[in-house]
């Protein structure tokens, strides 16, 4: 969703995401939030997300047991070709196993991802300032920059999870879970909403909250 503030201004959505499925039955995605300094982030976010979704289908064609994510990074940096197009990057991949998935996220920058459960939002990334810092950098990592050792986050998802993916559009007002943004989400999202009630429910309004808003939900299918 372009946020309220880039609709007012009639600026481009700087947010992009991508979804697609392995002939063997891997989901992947890709979500990216482009720098709002850099001035053309939108297009890096675009390329971000595609490249990456490309790299991983094509690391997957090679043997699904493995992804050489460092690869996949590597490929998003070189669709984002300068700095006038940084971007952020949480890209992965889920594949089921019997009635459980197995969730493999990287990041490259603070789009974070979350596992509901029972009306818990469980976040996967630590975002925040460790506890007792007394000076917090808000600068943010994003591509063409590629950061040094990148450690991929395996999740594993039970049959009533659903992971979600999002950029800090959506992780800021949801903060930790336990307000209004979060009891919406948490009724919304239960069970797969129809492709337009999900963007109605992201499209929420609240005061001061006014950027791009951007959410990828996986839910495991009832059958395999």
């Amino acid at each position: 969703m372009r946020g309220y503030a880039h609709r007012y201004y009639g600026s481009p959505r700087q947010d992009d995401a991508v979804v697609a499925v392995h002939e063997s039955g891997v989901l992947v995605f890709a979500v990216a939030d482009g720098v709002s300094a850099a001035r053309m982030s939108h297009v890096g976010a675009a390329g971000a997300c595609r490249a990456s979704i490309d790299a991983m289908l094509a690391e997957l064609d090679r043997g699904p047991a493995r992804v050489d994510w460092a690869e996949v990074v590597r490929a998003a940096a070189s669709a984002v070709p300068d700095q006038a197009m940084a971007t952020t990057l949480l890209c992965g991949t889920a594949r089921r196993a019997n009635n459980r998935a197995q969730a493999t996220l990287v990041r490259v920058g603070d789009s974070n991802a979350w596992r509901l459960h029972e009306r818990q939002f469980d976040s996967l990334i630590n975002t925040g300032p460790a506890a007792g810092d007394l000076i917090v950098s808000t600068s943010v990592a994003a591509l063409p920059d590629v950061p040094a050792g990148l450690a991929p986050i395996e999740v594993t998802l039970g049959p009533a999870d659903v992971l979600l993916v999002g950029t800090d559009g959506f992780g800021d007002p949801l903060g930790d879970g336990t307000g209004l943004v979060g009891n919406l989400f948490a009724d919304a999202l239960a069970t797969p909403p129809p492709p337009l009630g999900f963007a109605q429910v992201l499209d929420f309004s609240r005061e001061s909250f006014d950027d791009d808003r951007t959410l990828v939900a996986v839910w495991l299918s009832a059958k395999p």
